[in-house]
Order: structure tokens, then C-alpha cells, then sequence
């Protein structure tokens, strides 16, 4: 079947609607108004179907000129990302990368990857944003990034597990919960002060986790968080992962929560558009998932000392 739409005709009738007049599309497309109607009205003949209707001095899109503005976004949407990855796919290997991972993902197994990466394909730059809660999927709805490491996957998007994190709660050896000597309850968790780390998305709606303390201090880096607990200021919950270097030095110490102790996150790979993915970002991806089987492996073989503590759930694959 042979479309009887063009793609101009299709921008003019999204113009119109979106500049608010013939006037203003004419203005935006750099063409005459003259031409802009035209364009419409030739649509709306070929197609048999009237694309706005009078209501008062105003000329406003009728029920099926929704569906056809709606559908026409998306055409073009379609037509914009297919020359993209042509020119992409002409040029070779992407110039840059845009990725998004939140901030839950270890942040020396995501430089090992990309260093990995790098070995390969020093030329092209990676652009990374490192974000939180609602803030991870943000990135995702803009289209301004090609790879997303997300806690969640939205509705139209497509994506693999890549691994499971455990979360632990942890303090300073010396932190007044520690010196209780006994099992904790979330009473007395309430007592001291909590560590939380902001949602990065513009709302900053969403919240994650135990949030029942009286005293609480909300910070934008995890950096940050990790620091304060270091320092004795209070606890929070980290994936065992990113805090294994505090862990070693002393720093840090899981507190003995009878209930609630530990949490499971699991963490997605996920491309903004499969389809068009360049060889960078499935070169990536395929990294990605090589270091974090890696890891998960070595966190599930038996070690050869068997530490004498509490039993914990391995790092989790697909």
C-alpha cells in the first residue's frame, strides 16, 4: 500500500496544532500560510476526514484529528530515529554515548565497564548521569540518553534483568546502636538519625525503603550519605557492593536488626530504543552483562575460610 500522506503534510497539521494557527506553523516551518493550508486541506481530502472543527472564532482539532495528531507525533517520532540510526549506521561506531545508571549500581563495576569499553573504542565519550528514584526513568521518557541501568522498567519499554542487589543496614562500629549489644527493632532505629538520599527527578515524589525515623537528613549524592555514616552521624541502607571498601577499613558495620535487616532491589538493562541501538551501546551492554555475571558468580561460590557471621543472600543473576 502506498502512503497517500506525505511527511511534510503530516509536520504541518503537528505544527499547526502545536504553534496554535496557520500564522504561527507558516512562522515556525519557514513557509507561507498559504502553503501550510494547503497542506492540511489536502490531507484531510485524501484522508475523507475533517481534522478540526469550528467552536466559536476558534479552530480546534475534532475527535479524529486527535487520533491523527496523535498518531502523526509518533510517525514522525518514527521517521526522525530511523534517519538517525542511518546516519549512525553510515558513520560507524557511535561519537558518544549517553548513559544512565542509578546511583544503587556500583559505581566501580559501571568504571570498570566503561574502562573495558574504552580499551576498545577509545574515541568514543561516554556521557554519564548518575540519578536516583524517579529521576533514572526521567532520562529514559526525555530520549536524551541510549543505555539505562533502572530499578524499574516503564510501560513500553523493554529490558533485562541484570542483577539483584541486597541491602543492608549499616553504621559506624561506634555508632550508639552498635553499643546496645543486642538485636535492634525498627524502635530503635527511630530513635537515631537516618541517612536518605534524594530522588533525582524533577518532582522528587518518589521515596524508597524505611523512612520512620524522627530525625533524618536528605542528601543528593551517595558520596555524601556514605560519608556521614562513616562518620558516625547516623545509619542507612547500601547494596553490600558499594560500600565494600568502607566495609574493609572499619568504617562501616551492619547494624543487627531483628526485622526488616535486609531488602532486595533488582536492576534492569535497558535501551531507549533497541531497535536503533548503535555497536557502542550494544558493545556496552554486552559488557555491562559480562562484569556483573562476573561478579555475581564469584559472590556465590563457597568461600574457602567461611567467615563466622549472620547468613546473607548471594547477589542474584537473571
Amino acid at each position: 500500500m502506498t502512503a497517500k500522506i506525505s511527511l511534510e503534510q503530516w509536520r504541518a497539521l503537528i505544527a499547526v496544532v502545536d504553534a496554535g494557527g496557520y500564522a504561527q506553523a507558516a512562522e515556525k516551518l519557514h513557509k507561507t500560510q498559504s502553503t501550510v493550508t494547503y497542506a492540511v486541506q489536502k490531507l484531510e481530502s485524501l484522508l475523507g476526514v475533517k481534522a478540526f472543527e469550528i467552536q466559536g472564532r476558534k479552530a480546534v482539532l475534532s475527535a479524529a484529528g486527535k487520533v491523527l495528531y496523535r498518531r502523526a507525533r509518533a510517525l514522525l517520532a518514527e521517521a526522525e530515529a530511523l534517519e538517525s540510526a542511518a546516519s549512525g549506521l553510515a558513520a560507524g561506531w557511535e561519537a558518544e554515548l549517553r548513559v544512565t545508571a542509578d546511583i544503587i549500581f556500583p559505581t566501580w563495576l559501571l568504571l570498570r565497564c566503561f574502562a573495558r569499553f574504552a580499551e576498545e573504542r577509545p574515541e568514543t565519550r561516554i556521557d554519564l548521569l548518575e540519578s536516583s528514584l524517579s529521576g533514572t526513568n526521567e532520562a529514559l521518557l526525555r530520549g536524551d540518553v541510549d543505555l539505562v541501568i533502572t530499578p524499574q522498567i516503564l510501560p513500553g519499554f523493554l529490558g533485562d534483568l541484570l542483577m539483584q542487589l541486597r541491602f543492608d543496614i549499616f553504621a559506624h562500629p561506634h555508632h550508639p546502636l552498635h553499643q546496645l549489644g543486642r538485636e535492634l527493632t525498627h524502635h530503635d532505629l527511630r530513635r537515631h538519625r537516618q541517612l536518605v538520599i534524594r530522588d533525582s527527578g524533577s518532582s522528587r515524589k518518589q521515596d524508597a525503603g524505611w523512612l520512620g525515623a524522627e530525625q533524618r537528613w536528605t542528601v543528593s549524592n551517595k558520596a555524601t550519605s556514605i560519608r556521614a555514616v562513616c562518620m558516625g552521624l547516623g545509619f542507612a541502607w547500601y547494596p553490600e557492593e558499594m560500600v565494600r571498601e568502607e566495609i574493609g577499613r572499619g568504617e562501616l558495620k551492619p547494624l543487627p536488626l531483628r526485622e526488616g535487616a535486609t531488602r532486595i532491589a533488582p536492576l534492569y538493562l535497558v535501551f531507549a530504543d533497541a531497535d536503533y541501538a548503535g555497536p557502542g551501546a550494544r558493545k556496552l551492554a554486552q559488557i555491562i552483562r559480562e562484569e556483573v555475571a562476573t561478579l555475581c558468580q564469584a559472590r556465590q561460590a563457597p568461600a574457602t575460610k567461611p567467615a563466622r557471621r549472620r547468613s546473607r543472600k548471594p547477589l542474584l543473576t537473571a
